[in-house]
């Protein structure tokens, strides 16, 4: 029972998805927790037993535990590898143990990180909503830069989203964006959505009906041009 166990914890690591320098702290969240479950992650919180002096004598179980942990931190070290891309796998696998590795990646991607987060505040605030394109697809867009926001830990008052994206509606919706700021009782994004989904739904029955309307007024256009020409040459014809 204890082999199917160990079987199904390595198999979380292929599961994994491999890491290319995209979204270090949830990779790394992910990776530290499978290490635990392995009892791997403590050979990257602490220091391998030392060696014992030149004069002293070593017990069994002092060998035993330093073999050990060099044994972990090379399982550990092997596993944080093998679920890295080809090329950042070549860039590190010379790396001699675990927690430097570990090291290596948190001091190259934190700093990474934190632009990505200035990259996605900015990205979010700038975006502005264009006629053209359906409401709907341009809000998921924005809610898929939200979403973004949740995965670096950034915090951001709902009512204060709310705002902006009513604030990044169109020309063409400058009377239903009033109606939403001078409701009075707060929305929250999903109700938000509703109410896009609702105007958008709304907008388009009227241009159906536009669009029928204008064809009804050229057939009868048309119909009545043909009239006129079947009179025009009778009236040649009786002449």
């Amino acid at each position: 029972m204890a082999f199917l166990t160990l079987k199904d914890m390595g198999s979380d690591f292929h599961r994994l998805e491999r890491f290319d320098g995209g979204d270090f702290v949830r990779w790394q969240r992910k990776m530290h927790f499978l290490l635990v479950t392995v009892k791997v992650y403590y050979v990257i919180v602490n220091p391998r037993p030392p060696e014992p002096g030149e004069n002293e004598e070593e017990s069994v179980a002092k060998t035993r535990e330093r073999l050990r942990w060099d044994q972990d931190d090379e399982i550990c070290r092997g596993h944080i590898l093998n679920v890295m891309s080809n090329t950042l796998f070549d860039a590190y696998h010379t790396v001699k143990t675990a927690k430097e590795l570990w090291n290596q990646l948190e001091r190259r991607y934190i700093t990474e990180d934190a632009t990505s987060k200035r990259f996605i505040v900015s990205k979010f605030f700038d975006y502005k909503m264009v006629d053209g394109r359906s409401d709907m697809e341009q809000f998921n867009e924005i809610k898929s830069i939200l979403d973004r926001y949740s995965q670096h830990k950034l915090a951001l008052d709902e009512f204060i989203v709310v705002t902006s994206i009513i604030d990044k509606l169109p020309p063409s919706w400058k009377n239903f964006r009033n109606s939403l700021k001078h409701r009075k009782e707060d929305i929250n994004l999903d109700e938000l959505g509703t109410h896009f989904r609702i105007e958008e739904d709304l907008r388009k029955e009227e241009k159906s009906k536009s669009e029928d309307n204008a064809y009804g007024c050229k057939a009868n256009e048309d119909s009545n041009i043909k009239i006129d020409s079947i009179s025009y040459t009778e009236i040649m014809y009786m002449n």
